[in-house]
């Protein structure tokens, strides 16, 4: 009665991967899912700069998107990567359980071989015919009976766990398999991304040195920012029904609006000279430095009057606050709210996006479409 005591166990998992701590497989599939999500809005603006006329700023948006699409395709490899180790973890965690237990019951199944060995088929006749109670002859007859019943048992489940080592051995080569590819994956875009942050950053040095180029796109900035008072003057001509009547007039709170989300001051109020383009901007509002992808609030109640990918400030969200007072969120991840849709101060406009220079909020304040400083608004001022 040795039958499949000697079988040979899979190989298993080096110990250096068992003793690594594997992430949860939920927070990986959300995080993956954000990244598609990423993916997309990053897709829905490079659709929307197709139709835009050509010109310095819509290249430089359109280098600066691509490059953005390659990050988070290198994000998403590195969790898919960590995805698969994970699931080498978890593969390695079972397979030592398994074996723990196989060898278990071979070492009891060993015992109880060597006791019946000793006994016999029935046990000893000399001794058993020396007792004067049959009764415990028989029963001692059934409990080899009943000992001979559980190795079979005891042997069949060994089998049964062979096959579930066998099923974990063939399921961890084809993770290990995949694992590989998914690092050569994230190497490839990782490379991909460096290409796209050269060619960007090769733009803007050239820009530096052509004077046309930057004429052109100082030109195309101010005829961004007519076009934009033209598109708040058309929502101050829109019928006294669809305007947003606030329960507390915003001109009283000047000076009490809460910051639209943390951060520091990267552009204050008023004209400059941008760094790198070298041209000349009147900044209408604050451009504020942000951790990507926080959340941005809305800083009074109000009304979306807009909500959509607008030229280089990229998706925007407009909120109408009544009385000729209007809100600009500019620069976002992408449009979280909808216009006709009625925010409670505090409420979530949408999250920080990025630019040619890192994560950024644009956020202003008009009036009758007139851009007024937006740090003297607020409770809390940018520093």
């Amino acid at each position: 009665m040795r039958r499949g005591l000697g079988v040979l166990l899979p190989v298993m998992l080096p110990l250096c991967l068992l003793a690594q701590g594997g992430q949860d497989p939920a927070e990986l599939r959300q995080k993956l899912a954000a990244i598609q999500g990423r993916l997309g809005l990053v897709d829905q603006q490079l659709a929307s700069l197709k139709k835009r006329r050509k010109g310095v700023l819509v290249e430089i948006q359109g280098i600066s998107l691509q490059r953005d699409r390659a990050k988070a395709q290198v994000e998403g490899a590195r969790l898919r990567r960590d995805q698969a180790q994970s699931e080498v973890q978890v593969i390695g965690r079972e397979q030592a359980r398994i074996q723990g237990e196989v060898l278990r019951l071979q070492g009891d199944l060993r015992k109880q071989v060597r006791w019946m060995q000793a006994l016999g088929p029935w046990g000893d006749l000399g001794i058993y015919t020396t007792f004067r109670d049959l009764e415990a002859w028989l029963v001692r007859g059934r409990m080899l009976a009943w000992a001979r019943l559980q190795e079979r048992k005891g042997l069949e489940h060994i089998q049964r766990l062979q096959g579930d080592l066998a099923a974990k051995e063939k399921a961890l080569k084809e993770v290990l398999a995949r694992l590989a590819s998914e690092a050569r994956e994230a190497a490839q875009l990782q490379a991909a991304l460096r290409l796209q942050e050269e060619k960007l950053n090769s733009f803007l040095d050239g820009l530096q040195k052509d004077e046309a180029a930057q004429k052109q796109a100082q030109a195309e900035l101010a005829e961004e920012a007519v076009q934009l008072e033209r598109l708040l003057a058309g929502l101050l001509g829109k019928p006294r029904s669809e305007t947003f009547e606030a329960a507390v007039a915003f001109a009283s709170l000047r000076g009490e609006l809460p910051q639209p989300v943390e951060g520091t001051l990267a552009q204050g109020f008023g004209e400059h000279l941008h760094p790198r383009f070298r041209t000349k901007t009147m900044q209408s509002g604050l451009l504020i430095t942000a951790q990507g992808g926080a959340s941005v609030g809305a800083v009074a109640d109000g009304k979306v009057a807009f909500a959509d990918y607008y030229q280089s400030y990229g998706p925007m969200v407009i909120l109408d606050h009544g009385g000729g007072w209007f809100t600009l969120y500019t620069h976002l991840l992408g449009l979280g709210v909808a216009k006709g849709q009625v925010l409670k101060a505090g409420e979530a406009v949408g999250a920080v996006g990025d630019t040619v220079d890192g994560p950024r909020l644009g956020f202003e304040i008009r009036h009758q479409a007139q851009p007024q400083d937006p740090q003297k608004w607020l409770k809390r001022k940018y520093r």
